[in-house]
């Protein structure tokens, strides 16, 4: 996971030292007071289109007890209906993630079962009972659609939101153990049409 974030900032780097056009920066205001940095710059490519690049981190290992570790890097282009970075757009994008979390569906301690389906009794006669967590990869292709607001001339404000279409693999483990709890021999295989992205960015006008 390292790597992945080392390798979507460096491609944010590179697209945004690549400046010979309108250009923004933005940072998603909501997630800072959270610990997670969502940064992007977009590009114009011409009185309508443009290029955005963006890079999320969750870097927590736990928070609030649960595993919530995500690294991403999303492309996205932007069809503004009016003018290049002004009101009503809508995008397509394609992200990739590295992940260590609970989904949503996991967050509730359940027993643990034996090969023959019978839960797993402790030493104390109690049934043991866990949470589970997935690590994994997801490749996401989704849609989008936002507004950007102008404050003045070299502010903004880009409000979106994105559904997609996520196709993961993936590894579960029990939380108590850190063993495995599916029964795939490699990777797990999983896809959802789910909300992937969005926001509130503050936007900065380079030029």
């Amino acid at each position: 996971m390292k790597l992945f974030s080392k390798m979507t900032l460096f491609t944010v780097t590179s697209f945004f030292l690549k400046v010979n056009a309108q250009t923004e920066i933005k940072v998603n205001a909501p997630f800072l007071p959270l610990g997670m940095i969502n940064l992007g710059v977009e590009k114009a490519l011409n009185k309508n289109f443009s290029l955005q690049a963006e890079g999320f981190i969750s870097p927590w290992k736990s928070f609030d007890g649960k595993n919530l570790q995500i690294y991403m890097g999303t492309l996205e282009g932007r069809y503004y209906f009016k003018e290049l970075m002004k009101g009503w757009y809508i995008g397509a994008y394609g992200s990739i993630a590295a992940y260590n979390l609970q989904k949503w569906n996991y967050f509730e301690a359940k027993p643990v079962l034996n090969d023959d389906g019978n839960p797993q009794l402790l030493a104390d006669g109690t049934v043991r009972t866990t949470e589970r967590y997935q690590k994994g990869l997801a490749f996401i292709i989704g849609i989008s659609g936002g507004y950007h607001f102008t404050i003045n001339e070299k502010f903004g404000l880009d409000v979106y939101a994105g559904v997609g279409s996520s196709q993961s693999i993936y590894k579960g483990y029990l939380k108590d153990n850190n063993e495995r709890y599916d029964v795939a021999e490699k990777w797990n295989k999983s896809g959802e049409i789910i909300p992937t992205r969005g926001g509130l960015m503050l936007t900065y006008k380079l030029n």
